[in-house]
């Protein structure tokens, strides 16, 4: 019986159905969650729950929700099947897949804080107009944080799940307490090795006072250093005021001197974009490329304690800024397209989440925000903050951000108090207002900092917010010069890569 019924399917299915038979229905299908914006006249971007994208003509994402794709969209539908923008089946056959790479995008969270900042000092020898804490001279050591705090805080680093933490010194200028950054360095090490965790650590310096005693210990220990450096002398010493205006010509000797020691990759630099860097985006540009540097981050200035005092040095608005930003992605695309690798570090951070699946470390582009989970602040008077611009907030007499004291919290009265708990379901960009509907949220973040300082409540207002005007104009940029030319796309990817 059994094989009498399979030679009739068999010479059933031998017959031709009927023309209608084969024709498919390029509507029948069920919509994935999605969202899109329009990048210009002609082209709009579509983006998934998982953050795939597709650029296509203006008006699809119209025709898509009302389903009405044709045989002339043959290769549309099958990417929109492909990408995960709509499905054959109600529940889609591969959702385990979707569900894998969110949690991939959100695996950032797995093993919470990494970053730990010990503010070892207030002092320093420099006097910026855009300083966002209160320095004060070189000479009152009370402003230096004490043994102490230095053991506290090293315990409560001790207890985060993460196996790999990050021990960042600042300032002030951090090599002014150098003998407790050696007591920090050393302690840590010894600790960690009963906790099995593994340590990075960061030097944040401006390498004015640096010596070759402290860069020997930094090669020992493999301490890395950051300095600053906001483009050639003229904007620098302007920025970076040093009585004897030497700033510019103390950093240089440093970064040679660093790099003599700890090798070509032992130190970075950031710039700080003040008034005055806006009219000079090549020439900033051309000062880190000539100098060998393998990157450059363009960021605008934060608005935050001290910094705010100086509008006419410091105060731009969000416009003026994306003209600098675009101007100097270009310049720095030219170099990339004229054979030597050269990247912007935003746009490298922004473009790893557009095309790849892979979450990104930098705290501003995560949601949940990376202040608390990824981040925490111990400033040198023994006070803990849930960020760096917390820290600044704190020095205008605003503590809304701070979380607790080395001398009377716990680990969990700090990472786990209803203020804590507060801030993080402000910095969960799924859920705001404004962005959960927007098309680049997967790719964004949030900054409940941000948004309380400028706009007076941690949710803030995002069509008047600069965080998000400054985001979603440089994504959209980035989206367009992608689609503008394939040469770009394989620059971009180069970034990603780190090649």
């Amino acid at each position: 019986m059994i094989a009498v019924a399979e030679l009739n399917i068999a010479k059933k299915s031998r017959k031709f159905n009927d023309f209608d038979y084969y024709e498919h229905n390029y509507a029948d299908y069920f919509l994935l969650p999605f969202r899109f914006i329009s990048l210009n006249e002609e082209k709009e971007v579509l983006v998934n729950e998982v953050g795939d994208f597709l650029i296509v003509s203006k008006g699809t994402a119209e025709r898509i929700i009302l389903k009405q794709l044709n045989s002339s969209d043959e290769e549309l539908y099958a990417d929109l099947i492909a990408n995960f923008f709509i499905s054959k089946e109600r529940i889609p056959v591969l959702i385990d897949v979707i569900a894998t790479r969110y949690r991939t995008k959100k695996s950032f969270l797995d093993h919470f804080t990494a970053l730990h900042i010990f503010v070892i000092s207030l002092r320093c020898e420099h006097t910026c107009h855009y300083c966002q804490v209160s320095r004060v001279s070189e000479d009152k050591s009370a402003f230096d944080m004490s043994r102490s705090h230095i053991d506290k805080g090293i315990a409560l680093m001790m207890q985060s799940p993460n196996p790999h933490v990050t021990m960042e010194f600042q300032g002030g200028e951090a090599l002014l307490a150098f003998e407790n950054i050696k007591y920090a360095v050393i302690q840590a090490k010894e600790i960690a090795v009963r906790f099995d965790k593994e340590i990075t650590f960061v030097i944040c310096t401006n390498l004015a006072p640096v010596t070759l005693e402290m860069l020997a210990f930094c090669k020992e220990h493999e301490i890395l250093i950051s300095t600053s450096l906001d483009g050639p002398e003229f904007i620098h010493n302007k920025n970076r005021h040093k009585k004897g205006n030497d700033s510019y010509q103390l950093a240089r000797r440093g970064i040679d001197l660093t790099r003599e020691v700890l090798g070509e990759d032992g130190v970075s630099a950031l710039l700080t974009t003040s008034t005055l860097s806006l009219d000079y985006p090549n020439e900033i540009v051309d000062e880190y490329y000539n100098l060998n540097f393998g990157s450059i981050f363009l960021r605008p200035i934060s608005p935050f304690g001290f910094a705010t005092k100086n509008a006419k040095k410091n105060k731009y608005n969000t416009e003026r800024f994306l003209e600098f930003y675009k101007k100097g992605l270009d310049r720095i695309i030219e170099y990339n397209l004229n054979g030597r690798s050269f990247r912007e570090d935003y746009a490298t951070i922004l473009l790893k989440k557009i095309l790849t699946p892979f979450p990104v470390g930098y705290v501003d582009l995560q949601s949940p925000a990376g202040m608390i989970n990824n981040v925490i602040v111990f400033n040198y008077d023994g006070k803990i903050y849930a960020s760096d611009e917390a820290r600044m907030l704190a020095e205008m007499k605003d503590f809304t951000f701070q979380l607790g004291n080395l001398d009377t919290s716990s680990y969990n009265d700090i990472f786990y108090s209803d203020k804590a708990i507060a801030i993080t379901e402000a910095g969960i960009n799924e859920s705001l207002p404004g962005c959960s509907d927007c098309a680049f949220q997967s790719y964004c973040g949030a900054d409940p900092v941000l948004c309380h300082s400028t706009q007076g409540d941690m949710y803030g207002h995002r069509p008047t917010n600069v965080f998000c005007q400054k985001n979603m104009a440089i994504i959209k940029h980035l989206f367009e010069l992608m689609d503008s030319d394939p040469r770009i796309l394989k620059v971009f990817n180069n970034w990603v890569r780190g090649n």
